[in-house]
């Protein structure tokens, strides 16, 4: 079901670049809720709404968003599954979870899908303007309960988890702070280092563990 109300595709009048969301979520008046908050938020503009990810996946991709704010209890198709059918044909779309599951295995499973960022809906609406705009810019924003697992996951690896043992310190460090959600300009600055030099260690990482992505990179960590 389309915003009845869509703004701007580009800007707000006042010149400030939107940044232009679609919603996938079955729970009507949650939906339009988030719609309604979304539009008269100054800097956002609601494209769509979508009640199924089935009818999300026939026309998202001509809506064109920058971020995706995606349930996972959806009727049919769940959320993660629609995730990673979106990512399979658009590498680029940025999709937030929004959900009220915040069991690890899926946690895990979204990330591995291509999910850029895990939210509950409990955190709404004070963290989502804040966790669209980091996602918009490159970031992984997640509700800190789903990040402190993701943290303790990685701080205390499984018996037999040899994927870390090859990483360097700096290395681990720079693993965990992904896996927080923090830009590479984040890193940089936290660490004291150059842009440049996150990138390198982050090659190196993915270098070392076979992987070409922070999803990749988590879910390689959690099947062992």
């Amino acid at each position: 079901m389309a915003n009845p109300t869509p703004k701007s595709k580009t800007a707000t009048g006042s010149g400030i670049p939107r940044i232009n969301v679609s919603i996938v979520e079955d729970d009507d008046w949650l939906r339009a809720d988030l719609a309604q908050k979304i539009s008269a938020a100054p800097g956002f503009a609601c494209l769509s709404s979508y009640a199924s990810a089935e009818e999300a996946l026939k026309k998202l991709p001509g809506d064109a968003p920058g971020v995706v704010i995606m349930d996972i209890n959806l009727p049919g198709m769940n959320g993660i599954e629609c995730v990673r059918r979106l990512k399979e044909a658009d590498p680029k779309i940025c999709i937030l979870i929004l959900t009220v599951y915040e069991e690890t295995d899926l946690i895990f499973a979204a990330l591995k899908a291509g999910a850029n960022g895990y939210l509950l809906k409990r955190s709404i609406p004070g963290e989502l303007f804040g966790a669209i705009t980091f996602a918009h810019q490159g970031g992984s924003p997640m509700t800190s309960s789903v990040a402190h697992q993701v943290v303790r996951y990685f701080s205390k690896p499984p018996a037999g988890n040899d994927q870390m043992e090859g990483l360097s310190t700096r290395e681990k460090e720079i693993l965990n702070l992904i896996i927080q959600g923090h830009a590479y300009k984040t890193i940089a600055d936290q660490l004291s280092i150059s842009i440049g030099t996150v990138n390198m260690f982050i090659s190196r990482i993915y270098k070392k563990m076979h992987v070409h992505s922070r999803g990749e990179a988590t879910a390689k960590m959690q099947q062992k």
